[in-house]
């Protein structure tokens, strides 16, 4: 409950009326108002607190019982019939906000909570569910939350490892995000809320005290009169020099991801500014386009999203491979070099991307290798059965391949689930003497190694 303080102050030349209201609920106000005599005042002054949720509301209420304070005030004699009119219109705003025009009332829920110890506090309200359970991408299986009595669900894990997590609550057996937190993951098919865990020592994708560049959203012209999205990344000083241009890295996200994944979830800004800073990277500009060219295509014509391929290497994702390819290549490419102060030169483009932006990546590179010279694959891989039937140059002659790529990078997690094949794609590299930098680490299909990838990658590129 909050509080209605109303005062008056009569006689003397200045009398006033006080009504002060702070956090009140709305029949709070009503009720004290109702009950006030007020005589003879001679003004009445209405103060509201700061955080006020309902001023139209208190504002209707009162000024219509100033009224009729001011019409007792004057003398005038009003039937007790036509008071309770005039009253009627305050009480039924109140009762009528309880249903409509305002976010439930209800307590504040501070969630997710990052405690000193590195343990987390997440809270969920939901006052009528039976069941509400936190899944969270450290924790190896979801955990039961217990309710107080307000119908607040809450639960403390940990201590977690410094990093950057998707979680969401399963409640009576609905997926859902976190009310409580703005920061979410973008994605087609799920949607997960972001919790920060700070180090002790500020970590690479970190807010640190360096200079920033800047992030903007781009719509290009895609094939069929569609509109495409891109989110691009240029350096710090990029707006200070209008002479000087810079090598690009094209960085595509996942399957299901979006064009803003790289940047919401991988902090791909944030990296790039803080090994700038720090002299580990190249200034470069950053593209981060959208990987489902299908999917845009029928949204815009109206259809629905395409299903995703039932494969990673079956005709459906190639041919989807394909039209990606040839967006970025005949659409993308051009765009960003008409648009940005981009050097347009196959030594100054590096392609790289994250799960199916892998697959992409190399697809795309292997089939143009006249516009990439820097090839970064995240958790990805060609077998060696699509290596054959498409790719014969890049292995029948190692020599030049080795010569046109300054760098052809592959890397993985030890329990991702695409181990197996990236180790084996290694393997066939190897195998036919074409040279590759890898890094394999712990940890599975997630964003916290693809962070660990960009950062490695990045302090090689256009060197």
């Amino acid at each position: 409950m909050g509080s209605c303080h109303c005062s008056g102050s009569f006689g003397g030349r200045h009398n006033r009326f006080v009504a002060f209201i702070s956090n009140a609920s709305k029949g709070e106000v009503v009720a004290s108002l109702l009950f006030l005599r007020v005589g003879r005042s001679r003004d009445v002054c209405i103060e509201f607190s700061s955080g006020d949720l309902w001023n139209f509301d208190r504002v209707c209420i009162l000024i219509i019982v100033f009224h009729t304070l001011n019409a007792c005030y004057k003398n005038v004699v009003m039937p007790a019939k036509t008071i309770a009119r005039l009253l009627y219109l305050p009480v039924m705003l109140c009762l009528s906000g309880l249903a409509i025009g305002q976010p439930p009332w209800g307590p504040l829920v501070i969630s997710p909570q990052v405690n000193a110890d590195k343990t987390v506090t997440f809270r969920y309200l939901a006052r009528t569910a039976n069941s509400v359970k936190l899944s969270a991408q450290f924790n190896k299986a979801p955990v039961d939350m217990t309710k107080d009595t307000a119908g607040i669900w809450s639960v403390t894990v940990g201590p977690v490892q410094p990093d950057i997590y998707p979680y969401s609550f399963n409640v009576d057996g609905v997926t859902v995000m976190d009310p409580a937190n703005v920061a979410f993951f973008p994605n087609e098919r799920f949607k997960a809320s972001l919790v920060d865990i700070p180090g002790d020592t500020a970590l690479v994708h970190s807010v640190q005290p360096v200079p920033h560049g800047t992030v903007t959203y781009e719509y290009y012209p895609m094939a069929e009169g569609v509109t495409g999205s891109l989110v691009v990344y240029t350096p710090p000083g990029y707006e200070k020099n209008a002479s000087k241009k810079y090598p690009v890295f094209y960085l595509i996200s996942g399957t299901t991801d979006t064009e803003e994944t790289w940047f919401k979830v991988g902090k791909t800004n944030f990296i790039l500014d803080n090994l700038i800073a720090a002299g580990r990277a190249k200034p470069m500009i950053i593209v981060m386009p959208y990987g489902n060219v299908e999917a845009r295509i029928a949204e815009q014509r109206g259809r629905a999203k395409p299903g995703d391929p039932a494969g990673r290497d079956n005709s459906d994702a190639v041919t989807r491979a394909k039209q990606f390819e040839d967006d970025l290549v005949k659409q993308v490419i051009p765009y960003i070099e008409k648009n940005y102060r981009a050097i347009p030169d196959r030594l100054h483009r590096a392609i790289g991307g994250f799960s199916r932006g892998g697959g992409q990546t190399l697809r795309t590179a292997f089939g143009h290798m006249d516009k990439f010279a820097w090839v970064c694959a995240y958790s990805s891989y060609l077998s060696p059965q699509e290596m054959e039937r498409s790719f014969k140059p890049i292995y029948e002659k190692p020599d030049e391949t080795n010569r046109q790529f300054k760098l052809l990078w592959v890397s993985v997690g030890s329990d991702d689930f695409l181990y197996k094949g990236t180790v084996e794609f290694m393997e066939f590299l190897k195998t036919n003497r074409v040279n590759y930098k890898s890094l394999i680490t712990d940890g599975g299909h997630t964003w916290m190694n693809t962070k660990k990838y960009l950062t490695a990658t990045a302090q090689l590129l256009f060197q």
